[in-house]
């Protein structure tokens, strides 16, 4: 597909792997976030962003992110057109084991939209790359998700709401990201 812009939504990870941890699914800090997502994909449609579907996938685990298990791909809400990208990372951001910064040289994108899930981990981790290789990036906030850090050895229990404000923080006030909401975006609120 040759978009009619030079922007590109990035809906990452939202996949069926995630609600196969049905404790962890269950503690997500924004039920909001695939809702938004679904909004953000129908404003890209219409506006002839790219669309660019990244999953996560660990090949041989045994796991839910093993693909031989059958639920690394997008959620049931969310259905990729015939024409929009598919790329599969086995790394935390989304351009080091795929070809993602290449199709998008190659469709012209100088903006991306970040979404998706684990708010702190792999969509955090990618704009900061994606801002490194020089994109102009906006980080739709309350179109991802994550759940809490449990205490450890060495380490605090964070909650889901405080990993959301912190990734918020770093990224707009550290200049990797404009920070906006699916509203500002995509002009309309998903009811809570």
């Amino acid at each position: 597909m040759t978009p009619r812009s030079d922007t590109a939504l990035l809906v990452i990870d939202v996949q069926e792997s995630f609600r196969q941890r049905a404790d962890d699914w269950a503690a997500t800090a924004n039920p909001r976030a695939v809702p938004n997502v679904v909004r953000l994909v129908e404003r890209a449609r219409e506006a002839g962003d790219l669309i660019v579907w990244v999953t996560h996938a660990e090949p041989g685990t045994g796991h839910v992110f093993d693909p031989a298990l059958g639920f690394v791909r997008v959620m049931d809400e969310l259905q990729p057109g015939p024409d929009e990208p598919r790329v599969t990372k086995t790394s935390i951001n989304a351009f080091t084991t795929t070809n993602l910064q290449q199709q998008l040289t190659a469709a012209g994108i100088r903006r991306l939209v970040v979404c998706g899930i684990r708010t702190e981990q792999c969509c955090e981790t990618t704009a900061r790359v994606a801002s490194d290789l020089g994109y102009d990036v906006r980080f739709v906030i309350d179109a991802t998700t994550t759940s809490p850090i449990r205490a450890g050895e060495g380490y605090l229990e964070i909650s889901g709401e405080q990993l959301m404000a912190r990734t918020a923080s770093i990224l707009g006030g550290r200049g990797f990201a404009e920070i906006v909401t699916t509203e500002q975006l995509a002009g309309v609120a998903v009811p809570a």
